[in-house]
């Protein structure tokens, strides 16, 4: 289940990165200043976590992968 949740997790935040709405739909705009672009921050650091997750390592925020025998 966690797997899965990662998945969309990872999907979402790679939609989010690409823009397909071309800014329309934003959580923080851009032109504010120093805090634009935490959002796109954010999704990045999701993004390359869940990455980090799938190939098995400890960082990010999901932490470490149980090994199934």
């Amino acid at each position: 289940m966690k797997t899965i949740f990662v998945g969309l997790l990872s999907l979402i935040s790679l939609i989010y990165l690409i823009n397909p709405t071309a800014g329309v739909f934003e959580l923080l705009p851009d032109n504010l200043p120093f805090i634009g672009n935490i959002d796109e921050g954010l999704a990045a650091w999701i993004l390359y976590s869940s990455i980090e997750y799938f190939r098995g390592k400890k960082i990010g925020i999901f932490g470490q992968r149980k090994e199934e025998d």
